[in-house]
């Protein structure tokens, strides 16, 4: 606004850094595709709207990027594979059609596990290489939404957009340090994306902070005709965002679920975060969340039946050309049956029916984002990829409530590891109501007394 600066400058500044950023040792891989015209393109509208006083919304000018499970114009639509978008989109999703209307810069889509089905980000194949953990190069950051996370920490871009199934946004997020937003189950569109798991999966931004991903939630979070599932939602608020105390809002804490097995190092930081919270007036509820195993078993059995019935053609068809995790979680998903698939379902009624009582007495719950820190990227990672299901379902542990019943959850960085790593905190609500999550987020990062900056970090204002 005080035109110190131009959306053209800033987007000048992000093609030298995404040249720059890849010829890098070890690549960063964050962004798999751009087009250094279309950047230009929306960058010098931007810069004549701002020069006119006409700006479209608080995005505008603001760099952003999408998960490449979105379509995105004039990009291929290859969602982490090498065999699918053989022809670039000719039509975007709805979350890209509505960044574009509030004058974002849309800087490329985002590198992702391949067919989102892993939670290291760890994708080999040709297109896509491995995209490394700002703060450790040598580490994971995370899957699936992985170059979303790694573009925000890494400076490339305030905001990306990203899908999350069973932890996608937040387990990224988490590992690299910044702000994760799952919304309720249906809040934001997801038509135009890739359709892996019909119900599990949210949208939701990775920002740089809170403020800007109630900014970008406040634009995309409303009804789209061609989303059945969210037709039906209340109006998305921030109402009482910006309270100056958390006075009168109870949190539930189920202290058995949240002390994590193998992370002892990070639990002092979480419970001083949850007294944090307590000095700002709100007040910690024990809360017991039931029949966690069968909500963990359920969650598996429901995403992956849906991925396979999905992904069925491409596995007969393409399974040379996929990834050997890929193989095996969709040759592990065929053993499933119609009747665990029925009985996963029930439970997922039977669990929704205890949150709904939970949330009768506190307003959100209180949980650890992720049971450890981002994991060691190995020479053989590259070359074959990587499969630990150990480690996925340690990653996991948190997440799955969310993705199974469909609340919405924000994940928040609250401090790091011994070796530098960072370690988040998660916060979730009743359906519809991120605007609480904000509340608690936005006094989760004054919490944070430092933010350090990662190694790999480009300052696209300088």
């Amino acid at each position: 606004r005080s035109g110190k600066l131009t959306p053209s400058q800033v987007a000048k500044n992000i093609i030298a850094v995404l040249e720059d950023c890849d010829k890098s040792t070890p690549p960063l891989r964050a962004i798999v595709q751009w087009d250094q015209e279309q950047i230009m393109l929306m960058a010098e509208a931007s810069t004549v709207r701002y020069r006119k006083k006409c700006t479209l919304s608080y995005l505008d000018g603001i760099p952003v990027c999408l998960k490449e499970e979105f379509k995105v114009v004039p990009y291929h639509h290859r969602v982490g594979t090498v065999y699918l978008g053989t022809e670039p989109e000719t039509e975007d999703a709805t979350v890209a059609k509505k960044l574009r209307e509030a004058g974002a810069i849309i800087i490329g889509v985002s590198n992702m596990h391949e067919l989102g089905t892993g939670t290291t980000g760890c994708n080999p194949n040709r297109y896509h290489k491995i995209p490394r953990n700002p703060y450790k190069p040598n580490h994971f950051t995370g899957g699936s939404s992985s170059g979303s996370a790694a573009a925000v920490a890494a400076g490339l871009c305030p905001v990306a957009i990203g899908t999350d199934g069973g932890g996608s946004v937040r387990i990224p997020a988490s590992f690299c340090g910044v702000v994760g937003l799952k919304g309720t189950f249906g809040r934001i569109s997801s038509h135009g994306s890739l359709p892996l798991s019909y119900s599990t999966v949210s949208v939701g931004p990775i920002c740089t902070s809170v403020a800007d991903a109630a900014i970008v939630y406040s634009i995309l979070a409303e009804p789209d005709p061609l989303y059945p599932y969210g037709l039906k939602q209340p109006k998305a608020t921030l109402s009482d965002m910006c309270a100056p105390d958390l006075k009168g809002l109870k949190l539930g804490v189920d202290w058995t679920f949240f002390k994590v097995p193998d992370a002892v190092c990070a639990l002092p930081v979480l419970y001083s975060a949850v007294e944090h919270l307590q000095s700002l007036g709100a007040s910690v509820v024990e809360v017991s969340l039931p029949e966690i195993e069968e909500v963990r078993v359920a969650h598996v059995i429901c995403i992956l039946s849906e991925m396979r019935d999905f992904l069925q053609p491409d596995f007969n068809k393409h399974f040379q050309e996929m990834n050997l995790e890929t193989r095996a979680n969709l040759a592990l998903a065929s053993q499933f049956t119609a009747l665990d698939y029925i009985t996963a379902n029930r439970q997922r009624t039977r669990s929704m029916r205890f949150l709904q009582e939970i949330f009768t007495s506190v307003n959100c719950i209180l949980t650890p984002a992720v049971a450890c820190t981002a994991p060691r990227i190995y020479e053989s990672d590259l070359l074959t990829g990587s499969s630990d299901l150990s480690f996925t379902a340690r990653s996991m542990r948190f997440m799955q409530l969310g993705n199974f019943t469909g609340i919405p959850g924000l994940v928040v960085p609250i401090g790091y590891s011994t070796a530098g790593l960072p370690i988040s905190f998660q916060v979730m609500a009743k359906w519809w109501d991120e605007a609480v999550l904000l509340r608690i987020g936005l006094k989760l990062e004054q919490f944070r007394y430092q933010t350090k900056k990662p190694s790999i970090y480009y300052d696209i204002l300088a």
